[in-house]
């Protein structure tokens, strides 16, 4: 998945923009997930089929302390090369122009990035399943506490992103109890108002009237 939205975000010109990452990644996130529905409808093992259903919502029922040696190494190996690269992440905060003068060569810096970022968040998502908009609410949130240097945010938004998985699984397993409902839900449910807050407030951003 991560090599077809790479593939469909580059531009004949080699160059690949934020903007084409996003729509390249919405389409294959709709193509695949017509796939994945069309295996799941075939299939006659009604607990494979929830439990298939459980881990596209996003679930922490099936973990197990054995398959978790393999994510912890790539979360130790993947944060310790994203703290390695903090000054480069910072000089992309000020821009790609900012970036290039210091020294950055941002495309590819950017696909190095996003080769890692994909890596690390494939090994996740194969334990946990697609647990939704943890990753949008956590950062944002932690950067009006500590700021934007990436020295502090990375370890930041570590901690509280686990915080926040941790409390929202306690909703799903006791929210309507004694059945549990995938933690992916319960993300969900918050971090939709949460974007819906956040374009509001950075509408410029997104070719609207800044403000």
């Amino acid at each position: 998945a991560f090599v077809l939205v790479l593939a469909l975000a580059r531009s004949p010109g080699g160059h690949t923009s934020p903007l084409r990452l996003i729509l390249a990644g919405v389409a294959a996130s709709y193509a695949l997930s017509a796939v994945t529905s069309f295996l799941v409808l075939r299939a006659d093992d009604p607990e494979k089929v929830r439990s298939v259903l459980f881990w596209t919502l996003g679930s922490l029922g099936g973990a197990r302390w054995e398959y978790l040696t393999l994510p912890s190494a790539a979360l130790i190996g993947g944060t310790a090369l994203l703290l390695a690269q903090s000054r480069s992440l910072n000089a992309l905060l000020a821009g790609e122009e900012t970036a290039v003068t210091l020294g950055v060569e941002t495309d590819g810096f950017r696909r190095n990035l996003l080769i890692l970022c994909g890596l690390l968040t494939g090994t996740m998502v194969a334990v946990s399943g697609t647990i939704g908009f943890v990753g949008l609410m956590v950062p944002h949130t932690v950067r009006l506490v500590v700021g934007a240097d990436h020295r502090r945010v990375l370890p930041a938004a570590a901690l509280s992103g686990a915080i926040l998985l941790v409390w929202a699984d306690v909703v799903a397993r006791t929210a309507i109890s004694p059945e549990e409902m995938p933690v992916g839900v319960v993300t969900s449910l918050a971090g939709a108002p949460f974007f819906l807050w956040l374009m509001r407030r950075k509408r410029g951003a997104f070719g609207g009237e800044g403000g």
